[in-house]
C-alpha cells in the first residue's frame, strides 16, 4: 500500500472530494457510482495537468487520487461519528 502514496496528488485528490461530496449531497445519484465517478475525474483531472506528457503512471496517479477522495470521506465521516456516540454517552 506504501507505493501507492507516491501517486497520490493533493490538488486531484482535494477537487474529487468537493465533487465526491457535492454528488452525494446535492443528487439523487446512487453512492456506490460516486467511487467511478471520482477516479475518471482523477483520470481526466491527471492528464490535463500533466498534458501532453502522458503516461500509464499519471493516469494511475490521477485514478488512485480520485480514489483516495473516496477513503478520506469515509476516513473523515467514520471520525465525526465516532466523536458525536462518544458524546452521547
Amino acid at each position: 500500500m506504501e507505493f501507492l502514496s507516491t501517486y497520490i496528488v493533493p490538488v486531484i485528490v482535494g477537487l474529487c472530494l468537493v465533487v465526491g461530496y457535492l454528488i452525494k449531497h446535492v443528487t439523487n445519484a446512487d453512492n456506490r457510482w460516486i467511487p467511478v465517478v471520482v477516479a475518471l475525474l482523477g483520470v481526466a483531472l491527471a492528464v490535463w495537468l500533466n498534458w501532453p506528457a502522458i503516461t500509464p503512471e499519471v493516469i494511475l496517479g490521477g485514478a488512485v487520487s480520485g480514489l483516495a477522495s473516496t477513503g478520506l470521506h469515509q476516513a473523515f465521516t467514520q471520525w465525526i461519528d465516532k466523536g458525536e456516540l462518544s458524546k452521547e454517552a
